[in-house]
């Protein structure tokens, strides 16, 4: 949900405009970053943002009627790129993190005001338009060096500790992201594709949801373990038929033909077996990605 700041011009999402009543909350008609200019949401009509105030049974701080729409920054294509950072900024939690909030609006109303020379981009990275605003966010969080790498590895045995597939990467338990956490007992092995589907999920909801596909996982280390095996054997053959045909000093032949058919119905079960394995994978990433979708929602106590 995102509302339009009858200040600013901004449309950014609705939590900016929202603010805790003693009883109910409130909507403003203007954003905090004008609010934190030092104007007062009582002197600005929004009729879009009281009329969803009263349907939600809200507190509204503004003035009844419409709009004059004198924005602050004039230009449609300067509002949407401060909106497009806006959005960045609200979604990284990283920098969200690191950055107080109040910083940030000061940042920008210097920037609409043209005291500071630079408006966020469309299309450039994030962390140059962060710097563009004197902003410093460190995205280098993950600190931990080669050793102490090995040393979980080793400590491990180079087994993933979520599905039991084999694995080398170094997961930080609670997400360095939020944490800033890089000591030895907030960090565990696993392999890529669980360090990739628990991303910034907490450690333990990932945990939760996990023992949730127990017989799963149990699954994917028979297929992983045949499919090594399997894999092994007809590079092995692979190789065995290209000496023989070295050897022969021919193509073809018909114990080469042969040994060919042998190795395309191996092929051919290798296929099979890594559709039927790759069926499991997105099966178990979908159970993830969707109790943490769920998670999400559940956090967020109201429609606005």
């Amino acid at each position: 949900m995102r509302f339009q700041c009858e200040s600013c011009g901004l449309r950014l999402a609705s939590f900016h405009f929202k603010e805790k009543g003693l009883i109910n909350p409130k909507l403003r008609s203007i954003c905090d970053i004008c609010l934190e200019r030092g104007l007062s949401a009582e002197d600005y009509a929004n009729d879009v943002i009281a009329t969803f105030a009263q349907a939600l049974l809200y507190g509204y701080r503004g003035k009844a009627g419409t709009g004059e729409h004198n924005f602050i920054v004039k230009g449609q294509k300067q509002r949407k790129s401060y909106e497009a950072f806006m959005q960045d900024f609200d979604s990284n939690e990283v920098a969200s993190g690191q950055i107080d909030r109040s910083e940030l609006n000061q940042a920008i109303i210097k920037s609409e005001d043209g005291k500071l020379d630079f408006i966020p981009q469309g299309g450039t990275e994030f962390s140059k338009n962060l710097a563009g605003l004197g902003l410093k966010v460190n995205f280098q969080l993950n600190e931990v060096d080669y050793i102490n790498r090995e040393r979980i590895r080793a400590k491990y045995k180079y087994i993933c500790q979520y599905c039991g597939r084999p694995g080398r990467s170094v997961d930080h338990k609670d997400p360095v992201s939020l944490s800033h956490n890089n000591d030895l007992d907030n960090l565990i092995l696993s392999c890529s594709e669980c360090n990739r589907i628990k991303s910034d999920m907490p450690y333990d909801l990932f945990v939760k949801l996990n023992k949730q596909v127990e017989d799963l996982n149990k699954k994917l280390v028979r297929y992983d373990a045949s499919l090594r095996t399997l894999k092994e054997e007809f590079e092995h053959r692979r190789r065995y038929l290209a000496g023989q045909v070295h050897l022969k000093g021919v193509v073809n032949d018909p114990e080469l033909n042969a040994i060919r058919k042998e190795n395309k119905r191996l092929q051919d079960a290798i296929d099979s077996l890594e559709s039927d394995y790759d069926a499991i994978r997105h099966l178990r990433e979908n159970h993830f990605t969707t109790g943490w979708k769920l998670a999400l929602v559940a956090k967020k106590d109201d429609i606005v």
